[in-house]
């Protein structure tokens, strides 16, 4: 049996990036057990000293912190050496690289990414923007948007729009749906980058099955019905050819995978 972990994250911050590498870190090992504790805005060696006795009477502890104020981030790692406690620091060897490299002196500043400056302004108000032109809602608006996804129901059109609302992107995601109609101007020039989602007809049913009991039954017949959907998906496919809108297949990609194919294709529409 594989020994279960206690896995101590530590951020002198919102603790949000060390969470963001943990995830990538586990998904490297598919029989890592654990039990996770997250501690953010840990600023003082009276908290770390809390975390440390607590890791010894737990076994199998391990602490990964994002510390960058130098004399607190050598405390956790002497105090946890001291006690036999596995540490990794995440950011220290990276931050001392970057010093060297760019021959200037770290600020070690807690939360400095989060800071209120113009890019953070443009990111409120692209999740503003999205949220309000979620599902078709105001599409008379395309050409405020930076990004807009069409695609048939359950092909992440909401969620992908809301990742890239929090990259700064203002999104509007149309459903093509019988008694939906795409704006004309969507056709003609506009700045925004237009995106088909298309996924596999058999994976579309599975999801459509599940969302079900929220619908009144005469909506459901073809809702579910894998021969309706084949036809919806080719039907978008063919809108998407024919007004040479980039595709992206969404049915084995994460959130994540599809916004990265999107910024992907801003990033080649703009140099063209």
């Amino acid at each position: 049996m594989n020994q279960k972990y206690n896995v101590y994250l530590v951020s002198d911050s919102t603790g949000e990036t060390l969470d963001r590498i943990f995830l990538s870190l586990k998904s490297q090992f598919s029989n890592f057990e654990y039990e996770k504790k997250e501690f953010a805005f840990v600023r003082t060696g009276q908290q770390i000293d809390k975390i440390i006795k607590e890791c010894v009477e737990q076994e199998n502890s391990l602490i990964l912190y994002t510390i960058v104020e130098t004399k607190l981030a050598k405390y956790i790692a002497n105090q946890a050496e001291k006690n036999n406690v596995p540490c990794f620091g995440i950011l220290g060897n990276l931050i001392l690289s970057f010093s060297k490299l760019l021959n200037q002196k770290a600020i070690h500043k807690p939360s400095a990414q989060h800071v209120l400056d113009d890019d953070y302004y443009k990111r409120i108000e692209a999740i503003q923007f999205t949220m309000s032109h979620d599902d078709g809602k105001k599409v008379d608006d395309v050409n405020d948007a930076d990004v807009i996804l069409l695609g048939v129901s359950r092909t992440s059109k909401t969620p992908t729009s809301i990742y890239l609302a929090n990259r700064g992107y203002k999104t509007i995601n149309i459903p093509l749906v019988l008694d939906q109609r795409i704006p004309p101007n969507l056709t003609s020039e506009t700045k925004a980058c237009v995106i088909g989602l298309v996924a596999d007809p058999e994976r579309l049913a599975d999801i459509r099955r599940n969302r079900v009991a929220i619908m009144k039954e005469n909506q459901i017949k073809d809702y579910t019905n894998l021969d309706f959907i084949r036809k919806e998906v080719n039907d978008s496919k063919n809108l998407f050819k024919k007004n040479n809108w980039p595709i992206i297949d969404v049915t084995r990609r994460s959130v994540e995978e599809t916004a990265a194919s999107i910024l992907k294709i801003i990033e080649i529409k703009k140099h063209t």
